[in-house]
C-alpha cells in the first residue's frame, strides 16, 4: 500500500483504485490504509469517497516491502503476499496488545473460538458471513466492532429510523434547490465498508427490509427516489449488528436472525475490569448483581461501561460519592437491593448521590 501511494506522491487513490491495483478486497484495504494513517504514513485526503495520498513518511515505510511489479498497464502492484493484511492470531501464549478506537480510547480483546475476538470478526467479514452481537447495554459491543473496523460506519438504529435515512433523500442546498445525498448504506456500499447498524432490533421490520438485498447473493439494492438507480456493492462491503434483548421495543425478528448466521452474546468481562484498575470493592459489586440478575432476582447489573465511569468518578469526587451514585443509577425496583449490596460491601449505609445543605 505505501508502495503505490510513495510512487504517486500528490497523487490521492480511492479504497476502489486501490483495491483494483492489489488485487484485494475493499475491506483489507481500507483496513490496511486507516493503519498507515494511524502510524502517520500516510494521511486521508478525501471522505467521500475516502482518499489517500502519501506523506513525508510513505517512503520509508514503502522501503520495508520488497519493490512492487509493474502490470501490463504500467502501473506498479505489490505481489499478492506482500499487500497489509489485518494482525494475525497471536501465539497461544501471547496476549494482544490494545487496539485504539477512533474516539482515542484502547479495547483490549477477548477470546472468541480460540482467536483474539477483532480477528474473528475480520476473518468472518472477508467471508461475507454476517454477524449479530447482541448483550446488556454497557458490555463493548460497539468497542469490538470499531475496534475490529477501522474503516466502520455506524448507524444508530431506533424507532424513528426511516428508509432515507439508511439509503439517502433529497436535501436542500445552499442554491435553495434540492440534490440527492446518500445515506450511510450506499456510502458502505459504494466504498466497500463495514456498516453497523447499532441497535438494529428497535428499527422498523419495514426499514431494514430495504437493507437485505444488498446483504444476500444480489449484493444490490434499488434506490428508488433517486432515478430507481441501481447500486452495487464493492469488494469489503459488510454489514454487522448489534442488539441489545432488555432493552424496550427490542424485537429480533425472524427476518433479520436470518440474515446474521453468526450471532454472538456479549457480556462484561470483570477479569479485564480488575486489570483496568477499578475499586475492587465496586467490581465485586457488580459480579454479585449479575449473578443475582441471572438468578433473576434483580432486573439490573453493573456492566463495563458503569465500572469504568464509577472509576473516574471517585478519581474526581472520591470513592464514596462514586458508590453513592452507583445506587442512585439503580433502576427504582432494583435502587434497595442495590443499596443493600453496597452498604454490605463497604461497611456503611449508602444512599443514593443527592445535594446536602446550603453551604
Amino acid at each position: 500500500m505505501a508502495q503505490v501511494l510513495s510512487a504517486s506522491p500528490g497523487s490521492g487513490f480511492t479504497v476502489t483504485e486501490l483495491a483494483r491495483r492489489l488485487g484485494h478486497s475493499g475491506g483489507a484495504v481500507g483496513n490496511a490504509c486507516e493503519t498507515l494513517v494511524c502510524r502517520g504514513e500516510a494521511e486521508r485526503s478525501g471522505s467521500k469517497p475516502r482518499t489517500y495520498r502519501a506523506t513525508s513518511a510513505t517512503a520509508a515505510a514503502a522501503q520495508q516491502s520488497p519493490p512492487p511489479s509493474p502490470t501490463p498497464g504500467g502501473q506498479p502492484t505489490v505481489p499478492h503476499q506482500a499487500s497489509p493484511q489485518p494482525p494475525a492470531a497471536p501465539p497461544p501464549n501471547q496476549r494482544p496488545q490494545p487496539i485504539t478506537r477512533p474516539n482515542g480510547q484502547t479495547y483490549h480483546p477477548r477470546a472468541l473460538a480460540q482467536l483474539p475476538d477483532v480477528e474473528a470478526l475480520r476473518r468472518l467479514r472477508e467471508a461475507q458471513v454476517a454477524v449479530l452481537l447482541y448483550g446488556p447495554p454497557g458490555t463493548g459491543k460497539t468497542s469490538l466492532i470499531e475496534a475490529a473496523f477501522p474503516d466502520l460506519i455506524t448507524v444508530a438504529g431506533d424507532g424513528d429510523t426511516t428508509v432515507g435515512d439508511l439509503i439517502g433523500e433529497y436535501t436542500q442546498d445552499a442554491s435553495g434547490g434540492y440534490e440527492f445525498v446518500y445515506g450511510p448504506l450506499v456510502t458502505a456500499m459504494q466504498e466497500g465498508r463495514a456498516l453497523l447498524l447499532d441497535d438494529a432490533t428497535l428499527i422498523s421490520p419495514k426499514v431494514l427490509a430495504a437493507l437485505y438485498p444488498a446483504m444476500d447473493g444480489r449484493r444490490q439494492i434499488q434506490v428508488k427516489a433517486h432515478k430507481g438507480e441501481t447500486i452495487t456493492a464493492a469488494d469489503g462491503f459488510y454489514v454487522i449488528a448489534g442488539h441489545n434483548p432488555g432493552v424496550h421495543g427490542a424485537v429480533l425478528t425472524e427476518a433479520l436472525a436470518s440474515r446474521f448466521s453468526v450471532q454472538i452474546q456479549v457480556g462484561s468481562d470483570y477479569d479485564l475490569a480488575a486489570s483496568l484498575k477499578i475499586n475492587r470493592t465496586a467490581v465485586r459489586i457488580a459480579r454479585n448483581l449479575a449473578a443475582l440478575q441471572q438468578a433473576g432476582d434483580v432486573g439490573w447489573a453493573r456492566q463495563l461501561r458503569e465500572l469504568l465511569a464509577f472509576q473516574k468518578i471517585a478519581d474526581v469526587l472520591g470513592v464514596e460519592a462514586a458508590f453513592a451514585n452507583l445506587v442512585g443509577i439503580a433502576p427504582l425496583e432494583d435502587r434497595d437491593t442495590v443499596a443493600e449490596i453496597v452498604t454490605k460491601a463497604i461497611g456503611r449505609p449508602v444512599t443514593a448521590l443527592a445535594l446536602g445543605r446550603q453551604l
